[in-house]
């Protein structure tokens, strides 16, 4: 072949490389936009995304008197829709909202009925197997809410005694747990949600709530008198929230990561926790929560200005 003929046979060749390189290179760039896949693609075909709430997890996710989906975690999960119209470049996508419980959340998110949980879940080894989770959002731990009358100081007081749970929570297995190891013999009753918890503690049919310290304040601080509960001392157990969506899916997965560095970088994360934990909710009262050593550092990791 003569150097002419051969260096234009070269040149052709190097430009079928270049293409060949380039378009999946392109494809990459252009991840969950140009080659839509898992939730994104759902998002775009139903011109919608589903949000599961919980309709009492003050101040997390909860109704309002207009019942309407509300709190600090909506805030955040509605952050997310922002980017996910932003990436599909769409402003016509719309939110709908699904109830949830802690019984069918994980599978709802996993079975794809929902896209985006937002509420008190707690990120662990094992739910990781079935979905995925944001960067940690809030962190809470179990802990017992009683009636001051009771007198109760620490969890051992509990002992032969009946211990309400929403059921399916870390709260069920870490009293469970406690009760075993320390021979307590605690009586577990579970039922559907916070709630009925409250109600089943308040009417004495239960001796005190086992729930996240949060939720528990919480309850305490929304109900008429709040001078008649205590929060007992003791954790039972650690536990980091998150929001869930559906597993194996990369493009979900940066999305979500960026609208956290975002919204700590803008301090956005901060502004959105003072308003559901220091100021008033709309029932007019403070919960007066600050924000926790541990979270600030997971915050300022993400990017969020140190103070």
């Amino acid at each position: 072949m003569k150097a002419p003929k051969r260096a234009l046979v070269t040149a052709w060749i190097a430009c079928f490389v270049a293409i060949a390189v380039s378009v999946p290179l392109r494809a990459q760039d252009a991840l969950g936009v140009i080659q839509l896949a898992g939730t994104l693609k759902k998002v775009k075909d139903a011109k919608a995304v589903t949000i599961g709430f919980r309709d009492a997890s003050v101040p997390f996710s909860y109704v309002s008197a207009a019942r309407a989906p509300i709190g600090y975690s909506i805030d955040l999960c509605l952050a997310i829709v922002d980017d996910i119209r932003s990436e599909l470049g769409d402003d016509t996508i719309q939110v709908k909202y699904l109830s949830v419980n802690p019984q069918n959340r994980i599978s709802l998110v996993a079975d794809g009925a929902v896209d985006l949980e937002c509420g008190t879940t707690t990120q662990n080894a094992e739910r990781k197997k079935l979905v995925s989770f944001s960067p940690i959002t809030f962190v809470s731990g179990t802990k017992l809410l009683a009636k001051r009358t009771a007198k109760f100081k620490s969890y051992r007081d509990l002992k032969g005694r009946t211990v309400v749970v929403t059921e399916a929570s870390t709260n069920e297995t870490a009293v469970k747990s406690i009760s075993t190891k320390e021979n307590l013999g605690i009586n577990v009753l579970a039922v559907r949600d916070n709630a009925q918890a409250f109600e089943a503690m308040d009417a004495g049919k239960a001796d005190a709530w086992a729930g996240d310290d949060v939720i528990l304040t919480a309850a305490a601080m929304e109900a008429k008198r709040p001078q008649d509960y205590v929060v007992l001392g003791d954790f039972l157990s650690y536990d980091p929230y998150g929001i869930m969506y559906r597993k194996n899916d990369p493009a979900m997965d940066a999305l979500v990561k960026h609208t956290f560095e975002r919204l700590a970088e803008d301090r956005e994360l901060a502004r959105i926790y003072e308003q559901w934990f220091m100021r008033k909710l709309p029932s007019g009262r403070a919960l007066g929560i600050t924000m926790s050593p541990q979270l600030r550092q997971i915050f300022e990791a993400m990017g969020q200005p140190t103070e």
